[in-house]
């Protein structure tokens, strides 16, 4: 497979019909696609939040499990299932490894649930 490039991969997740935000290994926000800049900037009036750290959006108790979840990924671990929340959205944060394994990040996401 060739190389892919960096806006066709942008293109991608912007695609994803929920917002996805990703995390450094010292949790700033770095790239954030369309939906969650809507979501984030346009509907909770936050605005562009890349460059600032995840932690800093969330309540004590969330940051916990975001620091614990982490520590799972560096252990191997894959996606898991945060909650959902008051909203009845599943929250979810996937871990993100370069080519050779390395963990370099995780990203979260929100899926938009009907109710049934």
């Amino acid at each position: 497979m060739g190389s892919v490039g960096q806006s066709v991969l942008e293109g991608i997740i912007d695609a994803i019909g929920y917002p996805v935000v990703f995390a450094d290994m010292g949790h700033i926000i770095r790239y954030m696609n369309m939906p969650a800049m809507k979501y984030y900037g346009e509907e909770k009036g936050w605005g562009n939040l890349t460059g600032k750290s995840l932690l800093d959006c969330h309540n004590p108790e969330s940051v916990k499990k975001i620091k614990q979840t982490v520590d799972r990924f560096a252990s191997g671990g894959g996606e898991e299932f945060e909650q959902i929340n008051k909203k009845g959205q599943r929250v979810y944060i996937t871990p993100v490894r370069d080519s050779s394994g390395n963990l370099i990040g995780y990203f979260e996401r929100r899926e938009f649930v009907s109710p049934a």
